[in-house]
């Protein structure tokens, strides 16, 4: 899953950069409320965590802009002002949900996880398909109640496919999902992954099917 994060206090984003990776999310930082805009335009996200005292374009004018295109993708605000009329303001202008500063890493990462879930209509934590488990808590699967050894790569293309809830996924899409803009990617590259995934599932009962035209589809067989 990849973040979009937009920081311009460089320690802050620093640290979040690092509590995010290392918590599985691909993570794009941008400093200024201009860059953010204009990769809100060309880029796919799982999430935005935004800043509202950014330099060269405040945050509410980017919030504004993106829900004025129609992009839904969920938005957390985090800022240093966690007064009444500012938290209205955020959610009228189509936030989903609010942090202020300062906060816990644990307490955003919660809310990061509860904003994704909720973005693919999950009720619960908890989602599987057959024999195949998934925790969004603790973002770990597990096959026939084991765990399930996954690459960092594995486990972002797995856990997009359960979280689309047997709607396929192309090849571009789920490479846009999982690298960062500052890392090398391509479609053919999400093969290799699929593949692997493949041998890890062999004869459980689930399986990654290839749907001509349409991508990747996790399903039971």
């Amino acid at each position: 899953m990849r973040i979009l994060l937009v920081e311009d206090h460089l320690p802050l984003a620093e640290s979040l950069y690092k509590a995010l990776t290392q918590a599985g999310f691909a993570v794009d930082c941008m400093h200024n409320g201009e860059d953010a805009d204009h990769v809100l335009r060309t880029q796919d996200y799982a999430l935005v965590i935004l800043d509202l005292a950014l330099p060269r374009l405040d945050g509410w004018e980017v919030l504004k802009r993106l829900r004025g295109r129609r992009n839904r993708v969920p938005v957390l605000i985090l800022t240093a002002h966690g007064s009444v009329e500012d938290r209205v303001r955020g959610l009228d202008l189509g936030a989903d949900d609010y942090l202020a500063k300062p906060f816990d890493l644990v307490e955003l990462e919660a809310r990061v996880r509860a904003l994704i879930r909720r973005s693919h209509g999950m009720d619960s934590a908890q989602i599987g398909c057959g024999p195949l488990a998934y925790d969004s808590v603790s973002r770990v699967f597990s096959l026939g109640n084991q765990p399930l050894n996954l690459t960092p790569r594995e486990h972002a293309v797995l856990e997009i496919l359960i979280l689309k809830g047997g709607k396929p996924v192309g090849k571009d899409a789920l490479s846009e999902k999982i690298f960062g803009l500052d890392e090398l990617s391509s479609a053919d590259a999400i093969e290799i992954y699929v593949h692997r995934l493949r041998k890890k599932l062999d004869g459980s009962g689930v399986a990654i099917v290839t749907l001509r035209g349409l991508g990747y589809l996790l399903e039971v067989k």
